[in-house]
Formats: C-alpha cells, structure tokens, sequence
C-alpha cells in the first residue's frame, strides 16, 4: 500500500533546514546564561564533589535514555561501570553486564571525547558497543553497520498487529551511506551556527536518516550531547538532556513526529529543544542537592568504622535502592545470615549512622540519620 504521507527528507532542498531566528534568540540567552551559572557553581565546589556530581548526572543520563526506548537498566551496574571507565576509585562498586558497559562507553567516548571527529568507524563502534550479542533482544540484527532494506523499509510504528500505526519511515536503505556522508561532514565543520542550534539540528538530522537497524535513538541523543560538550566547551557533564527528555517523552515523541512529517522550517522542534533543555538545566538543583547530602555523610563519618558489608549497603542506599531497607534485604544484598544482618544493623544505630522508621509495623525497617 502506497504511503499518503511525505517526509522531511523528501522535500526538494533536503536537508537545508531553516529556523526563525528572532523566535528562538530569546531563549537561547537564557540557555546561555543557565549553563553559565550552573559552569560557575561547580567550580565554586572543589574537585570530589565535581567528581560526584559529574558521576551522578552521567549515570542519570544512561539510565533515562535507554527508559526512553523502554528499557531498564540497573543504576548501581551502570554507576560501577561509568566509575571504572572515568578510573574513579570507589567503595561499593560491583561488576556490571556488557550491555550495560557497552552504553556506558558510546556515551563516555561521546562526551569525553568532545572535540574528536565524528566519524563512520567511530558511529559503528558505537553500535558494536550498544549491541555487543548482535542481537536486539531475541532479533539478530546488523551490529557495526547501516542497516540493510532485506527487512523491507525501516518504520517506527505502534499498535497491536493488525491494527499498527506508521509514525515515520526513513529513507531507503540504499540511500542511508550518503545521507550519513552529507551528515558527518556538516558535524565536522565548524561554522558560525550557534553551538545548541547545532546540537538541536544534528538530533533531529540523524533520527530522522534512521542510519541503524536498532539504537538510532540512543545515539541520536549520545551526538546531541556530544555538541552541547562541546558547546560547554567540557567534558564534565552537570545536567542531563536524556533524564528531561525521558519526563518529557510523549512530548518528545510527538514533536518529533511532527517536524518529520513537516517542511524545511524546523523552528518548532529548535524551540522545543531548548526549552527541554532550559528545564534540565534547572533541573540540576536536585542532583546537586544529593550530591551535597552524600558528601556531608561521609564528612561526618570521616572517623566512623564500617565493615565492607556495611559500606556497600550504605553506598546502596545512595544510589538506585528501592523501596525501605530492613533486616532482610540487608541479608540479600550482602549475602549473610539474618543474623550477620541484624548486627550490622545495630551496630549501625550505635555509631548514629542509622534510625529506625518511626512508622514500625510488621517489618522493621531503618533509613540513614542526616
């Protein structure tokens, strides 16, 4: 059945995008002036807690942009994997899944390797990483290269069988090293287009050529901040697009669908980045605010003994725990005896480490006393 829809890349003067200046200036100075104040604030506070903030945020960033494509990641592997790659020396680290470290090096080589040259082997070792089986999920797929047209068009669709929807389909598969060709060397070459403009444009431009059979997502948003890198002009990432976006994800979806299925003027979609982008730099009190409490902690317990069990769940509880800890989830994430756990627990209580929940109940359970 013929498609009643045209997209973007099929308009005659592809892929020369256009924009409304004076719509978007305003909110490129307080863009502007965000990452200004956010850069100045951590310089205010001393390397180990840019560490921890920097930690924290690329964590963050991993987890929220894989949820975006519905799947979850477990934050305690991915913090351990982003600790050792970044050579951070950290209490509680534990080993973490290839595919896991496979996310953590696209986006660490994305961010902390800026300045470098986007390039086809660099876009396909990304790939590799994300998909390290060759598979997606239970489907093998082409890792390391475009995709192919054997599967017929690439398509985003939703809804059950029978009744799917067609969100976008890319440009043909013969068309894709091309496209991708035009895309590298327009990254690569400076010019005088605003840095975040740039950032806004290469997120759009490269979903939409769909280069890979699975993780163009991902990697559309590891190039978008790869420019707003270099747009800070550091390495050391303190707010995280991924995380807003993934707040913002129906949204996300139907503007992009939107400018897809649009003209060359794509001043809907810069303005809807930038926003996104004005509200993940604010949103960056939070993280900020946890970091703050976490090393408070350990300033307070500078001189406090803790066995290595204790040290883990203590380290747990900062990062990606769910729900209350009580005796026996101790007992499970340190593989002890009930018993083993409960003393832990007390010896904690004594040291004003940890409080009993005043709600009681059934289960006892207990939170770190601040």
């Amino acid at each position: 059945m013929r498609r009643i829809s045209s997209y973007i890349y099929e308009q005659k003067d592809w892929p020369g995008f256009t924009w409304n200046l004076e719509t978007v200036v305003s909110r490129m100075g307080k863009v502007r002036h965000l990452q200004g104040k956010l850069m100045g604030k951590m310089e205010a506070l001393g390397f180990t807690l840019r560490e921890e903030a920097v930690l924290d945020t690329l964590t963050l960033d991993v987890i929220k942009s894989t949820e975006i494509e519905g799947q979850t990641l477990n934050m305690a592997e991915v913090r351990s994997s982003i600790a050792r790659q970044l050579g951070m020396n950290l209490p509680g680290l534990i080993r973490s899944d290839r595919n896991v470290d496979g996310v953590v090096e696209m986006m660490l080589d994305a961010t902390q390797k800026f300045s470098k040259p986007l390039s086809k082997d660099r876009l396909f070792g990304w790939h590799s990483a994300l998909f390290p089986a060759g598979r997606s999920g239970m489907y093998k797929i082409t890792v390391g290269n475009w995709r192919e047209g054997k599967k017929g068009p690439m398509q985003v669709v939703s809804g059950p069988i029978g009744r799917e929807r067609v969100h976008y389909e890319a440009p043909d598969s013969k068309l894709v090293n091309k496209e991708m060709t035009a895309f590298i060397k327009w990254f690569n070459t400076e010019t005088k287009l605003d840095s975040v403009i740039k950032a806004a444009i290469a997120h759009l431009w490269f979903i939409t050529i769909h280069p890979f059979e699975d993780g163009n997502g991902r990697m559309a948003r590891a190039i978008a901040d790869m420019q707003l890198a270099r747009a800070d002009g550091s390495n050391q990432r303190f707010y995280s697009m991924s995380a807003q976006i993934r707040a913002e994800r129906n949204k996300y979806y139907t503007i992009l669908e939107k400018t897809q299925k649009g003209k060359l003027d794509i001043t809907e979609w810069i303005e809807w980045f930038l926003d996104c982008l004005i509200r993940s730099l604010n949103a960056t009190d939070t993280t900020l605010s946890s970091v703050l409490r976490k090393v408070k902690f350990w300033e307070k317990h500078t001189s406090t003994q803790f066995n290595e069990r204790q040290k883990r769940t203590v380290n747990k509880l900062f990062v990606g725990f769910t729900g209350k800890l009580s005796s026996s989830k101790w007992a499970k994430i340190n593989k002890c005896s009930p018993d083993t756990a409960l003393r832990d627990i007390q010896d904690m209580i004594s040291k004003g480490v940890l409080i009993k929940d005043e709600a009681g109940g059934r289960s006892t359970s207990y939170e770190l006393k601040f």
